[in-house]
């Protein structure tokens, strides 16, 4: 296939799918752990081509924009290293016994199918398939989470499920809701939908309808996002589930909620007469942050530790995107990115750690940098970064949303400063009673690559020393398209 004929979103969107349907029919672990690997890989270049092939023009059901290129890229990119730390950590749980080999053919096909439902939503034009593709990856999620069988991973499930399909549900209200303030103004049928025509007529809409449309799609998309207060799922499926899938819940799933109200942020800011979105976003923004903050301080799992702390910078990006203009939007963009990337490598470390301690409980595991140490100094730099010190690209990012905050709004900034230091205080307490001390628990090794992790952190060094001047004038063209 010459590159003239080669269309990137069906490759995008295709490959997973494909790969998926191969993947539930064949037997055998390591072939299906290779397939998962190379089909994530074939994603990732298909996302890459959008940068250097022509772009498809939009369509009533595919838009490609500077806007969600942004996301497809970073999904495809983490779905592939999270791809092969899960070669080596889903091998270990086969070999312990906690999976079956039916059940690896299962997690294998809904890896991919959980990828495809990511990407769907981020190249969809119609808010209805957007819907439709938010709640794929949601179930498939679902599904994995509870794939140990065992009564936590059950009810973590089962828990996620209950609280998930409430949030689809205000979010498909809300999208019904913005189909009728369209409706008068663009006709009947699936150019109500459209999200091109509905952006380019939203002027016109009724902003009462408006108004309340985004509220339900607020609640219902935030649910997914992770905040508080509708954050009650998050942290047990983190817990439970296969430490791959916690990698891709922080870094990619609640990043395709985000974008989804985003898109409707845009379409609210596009009519003078609705509400503003901003305040709203803010306020919840604010609000968990400084939840997740305290809450951090309680937690005595490793992976619910660091849920929460998915929990306080989904807050800081829901903010900075709530705040507005450039600098501030901006500064989301950046700290989605490195989120997903610091928080991703977190869990692949996370991930050794407890197939090497045989636990997730803090208290049982002390001095990983003495018996491990490149995996215990390997971490020690993932939480130095997510915690935002310099000259990591996270510190970067919140600087950013500090400085635009105090700005404009300066007793909003000592909130947030706050709700910062607050989380700092406790993951720098987490840091040091895992990383250092006496060596407590189990010194077994640990089977999944490193590679993943330092990759990831590499990435978030280098974005922290230094961002190329192309991707610094992508990143301005994408803030002032949000508004």
């Amino acid at each position: 296939m010459s590159a003239a004929s080669f269309n990137p979103v069906a490759g995008v969107l295709l490959i997973p799918i494909g790969s998926a349907a191969l993947l539930a029919a064949l037997p055998g672990y390591r072939l299906t752990a290779r397939l998962n690997v190379v089909a994530s890989f074939a994603t990732f270049l298909a996302a890459l081509s959008l940068f250097v092939l022509e772009r498809p023009q939009p369509g009533p059901y595919v838009l490609v924009d500077d806007l969600n290129i942004v996301f497809i890229v970073l999904n495809t990119f983490v779905g592939f290293t999270t791809s092969i730390f899960s070669a080596g950590y889903i091998a270990h749980e086969l070999e312990t016994g906690r999976l079956t080999p039916l059940y690896l053919r299962f997690y294998h096909a809904m890896y991919q199918t959980m990828m495809f439902g990511m990407n769907l939503a981020f190249v969809s034009n119609n808010i209805g398939l957007m819907w439709v593709a938010v709640e794929i990856a949601t179930l498939t999620t679902v599904l994995m989470v509870g794939i140990y069988r065992t009564h936590a991973a059950l009810e973590a499930a089962w828990k996620y499920f209950i609280l998930g399909s409430v949030g689809i549900a205000f979010a498909l209200f809300g999208t019904i809701l913005v189909y009728m303030a369209a409706r008068p103004i663009v006709g009947e049928g699936q150019d109500g939908m459209v999200w091109t025509l509905l952006i380019r007529h939203a002027a016109a809409f009724d902003p009462e309808l408006l108004n309340v449309a985004f509220i339900f799609l607020f609640l219902g998309y935030g649910t997914k996002v992770g905040l508080a207060p509708l954050h009650a799922w998050l942290p047990d499926a983190h817990a439970e589930g296969p430490t791959p899938i916690s990698a891709v819940l922080s870094g990619l799933l609640l990043n395709v909620a985000l974008y989804a109200l985003l898109r409707f942020k845009i379409l609210l800011v596009a009519n003078p007469s609705a509400i503003a979105p901003g305040p709203l976003m803010v306020t919840m923004g604010l609000v968990s942050l400084i939840f997740a903050a305290f809450m951090l301080y309680r937690r005595r799992d490793i992976k619910r530790l660091f849920a929460y702390s998915s929990i306080e910078h989904m807050g800081i990006i829901v903010f900075a995107f709530g705040m507005g203009g450039p600098l501030a939007n901006f500064a989301g963009l950046l700290h989605m990115v490195m989120h997903s990337l610091t928080k991703s490598a977190i869990f692949y470390a996370v991930g050794h750690i407890s197939q090497i301690k045989g636990t997730q409980r803090i208290n049982r595991i002390r001095g990983l940098t003495v018996t491990h140490p490149v995996l215990g100094w390997g971490f020690v730099a993932g939480v130095v970064a997510i915690a935002g010190l310099p000259p990591l690209g996270i510190f970067m990012s919140e600087f950013l949303v500090v400085s635009s905050t105090f700005a404009r709004q300066p007793l909003l900034a000592i909130a947030l400063v706050f709700g910062l230091l607050l989380a700092f205080g406790a993951l720098t307490l987490r840091l040091t009673s895992v990383a250092f001390g006496q060596p407590r628990g189990s010194t077994a090794s640990a089977d999944a690559s490193y590679v993943p992790l330092f990759a990831h952190l590499a990435l978030v060094l280098c974005a922290g020393i230094y961002l190329p001047a192309p991707l610094v004038v992508w990143f301005q063209h994408v803030a002032r398209l949000l508004g």
